[in-house]
C-alpha cells in the first residue's frame, strides 16, 4: 500500500488551506492511513493531469487514482473495511452525504465572501493572475470587493449553523459520541478559515465552538498543529 495525497498549498508550501483537502486529510487520519502529502498550486495543472481533471484533492493508492473528497471518502471506506469506519452504517453514509452537500452549498457562501481576497494574498505569485481572473469572472466582482462586509457574512455563517448547533447542544459529534465523516465535512470549512484569516467565527458559548475544539484535538492535534494564519484564533 502506497498512498499519495495532492493538496492545495499557498506560497508557503506548508500552508494547506483547501476545505476539501482537509476533509480527506481527516478521513485518512480516521482510518489510520498515512499518505505522502504533496503541495499543489493552481498553476500546476499538469502535475495532476494524470487524474483526468484539474482540482485537488487527488489521492493515489497504488494504481488507483481518485479526485473529489466525497469519492475519496467512500473509496477509503470500501477499500479498507477493517479500519475504523468513516460512516458507521449505511444510514451514516447517507447522513454524511447530506452534511457534505449542506456544507458545500450553504456554509461555503459566507466564508467565500470573507476569505477570497485573503486567499489571493497568500497564494504563490504564479497563481495570482489565474486566481484573480477566475474568481472575478465567476463571481462578477473585483477581488478587492470581497471581505468588505465581514461582520454581515460572519452573522450569516453563524445563522447557517443552526441545524448543527441544535444537534451539538445534545451530543459531542454530529452522529453521537464519536466523530464520523459527517463531522469532517463541516470541519473542513472551519479549517479553510483557520488557515487563511484570523477571525472570530464563533462565540465561545456556542455548542459548535466546543465541537470545533474537539475536532482540532483529534488525532493528536493534527488540525490544531497545522500551519494557519489564524493560529489559535476561534476560526
Amino acid at each position: 500500500m502506497s498512498l499519495t495525497l495532492y493538496e492545495l498549498a499557498g506560497a508557503d508550501a506548508e500552508l494547506r488551506f483547501s476545505p476539501h483537502c482537509w476533509k480527506t486529510r481527516m478521513a485518512l487520519a480516521h482510518k489510520g492511513l498515512a499518505a505522502e502529502r504533496l503541495p499543489w498550486r493552481f498553476s500546476e495543472k499538469a502535475n495532476i493531469a494524470f487524474s483526468g481533471q484539474g482540482f485537488v484533492p487527488v489521492l493515489v493508492d497504488d494504481e488507483t487514482v481518485l479526485s473529489d473528497s466525497w469519492r475519496i471518502a467512500t473509496y477509503l471506506e470500501d477499500r479498507y473495511p477493517d479500519r475504523p469506519s468513516l460512516f458507521g452504517s449505511a444510514q451514516g453514509r447517507s447522513f454524511a452525504r447530506f452534511c457534505n452537500s449542506w456544507a458545500d452549498s450553504t456554509q461555503v457562501l459566507p466564508l467565500r465572501m470573507i476569505l477570497t481576497y485573503d486567499i489571493f494574498t497568500l497564494v504563490h505569485e504564479n497563481d495570482r493572475a489565474y486566481f484573480r481572473t477566475s474568481r472575478e469572472t465567476r463571481f462578477n466582482r473585483k477581488l478587492e470587493e470581497f471581505g468588505t462586509e465581514t461582520e454581515k457574512h460572519v452573522t450569516d455563517f453563524r445563522a447557517g449553523l443552526a441545524p448543527a448547533r441544535a444537534v451539538l447542544s445534545e451530543q459531542p459529534f454530529l452522529c453521537g459520541e464519536a466523530p464520523t465523516y459527517a463531522d469532517y465535512c463541516l470541519f473542513g470549512m472551519f479549517m479553510w478559515a483557520r488557515c487563511i484569516k484570523k477571525i472570530e467565527l464563533l462565540e465561545t458559548d456556542d455548542p459548535v465552538h466546543a465541537w470545533r475544539e474537539r475536532l482540532l484535538d483529534l488525532f493528536d492535534g493534527l488540525a490544531r498543529k497545522a500551519p494557519a494564519m489564524g493560529a489559535d484564533a476561534a476560526s
